[in-house]
């Protein structure tokens, strides 16, 4: 299998670096499985105090793998262990032991907001940009919402839920889904991971789960009937056609 995620480690600092520009970084299951393995490696990692999520290409993430073949007799269970696979993806981001920053220098999309909302720390450059797509192709952010809905302010959400137009990152910093909009992306990561690594690691990890505790309960409390939601809404008859004419590069038929 192609490497999706490249996984380097200079000094404290583990990187994660999503490599499949092909596809805007789209989370494949085989993208999400790399994924982890780089998460567990970075917890083994001895030394390690943080770990960067960055990207190859212009997108940073552009959400589902759209393009991705369905298998299995059932098709609501076959969507519902890919909404499973990003819930698991999601929470393992937030239980990490160490702080997870995301550096975007690019676009994101639908289901990769999720990714971000994970972050504990989350830098974007100045042209980046943000939508949450889902209700154009029929979806609805039902997993992401998990970490999105805490971090947004509800009046944001309330707007970027429903519409799909996209926003940038000052925008993005306004509204609690990033915390800089910076000039220079690299710089501020490398700022921030050296005040992070002058943490210990008992303080690390006590400190993060501080922040993620009721990110955690509401996982255990909806993830489950999120998923089924997710599952059912992907296999509709408006989802279908959704996401053919997304494939397809034209307006779905509700479009007038």
């Amino acid at each position: 299998m192609s490497a999706l995620v490249r996984y380097t480690v200079e000094g404290s600092v583990a990187r994660l670096t999503l490599d499949s520009p092909e596809n805007r970084n789209a989370l494949s299951t085989a993208l999400v499985n790399q994924l982890h393995q780089g998460l567990t490696a970075a917890t083994e990692e001895a030394g390690v105090r943080a770990v960067v999520l960055d990207h190859t290409g212009g997108t940073f993430c552009a959400g589902a793998d759209l393009a991705q073949a369905s298998s299995g007799a059932d098709p609501v269970e076959v969507a519902a262990d890919r909404a499973r696979e990003l819930t698991r993806l999601l929470r393992r981001i937030i239980e990490l032991p160490v702080p997870v920053i995301a550096a975007i220098d690019g676009h994101v999309r639908a289901g990769g907001l999720g990714l971000v909302g994970a972050c504990d720390i989350a830098v974007a450059g100045q042209s980046s940009t943000f939508a949450l797509t889902e209700a154009r192709i029929g979806v609805a952010p039902s997993i992401i919402s998990l970490t999105l809905l805490p971090k947004m302010s509800s009046r944001a959400a309330g707007r970027y839920f429903m519409t799909g137009e996209k926003f940038g990152a000052a925008e993005a910093a306004d509204i609690g889904l990033i915390t800089i909009a910076a000039d220079d992306v690299e710089a501020t990561v490398t700022t921030l991971t050296a005040e992070i690594g002058k943490a210990s690691p008992q303080g690390l990890a006590a400190s993060k789960a501080l922040t993620t505790a009721p990110l955690l309960a509401a996982f255990d409390r909806d993830a489950e009937a999120l998923t089924r939601q997710s599952a059912e809404l992907f296999v509709s008859e408006e989802a279908r056609e959704g996401m053919l004419a997304f494939l397809q590069k034209r307006a779905p038929n509700w479009v007038r």
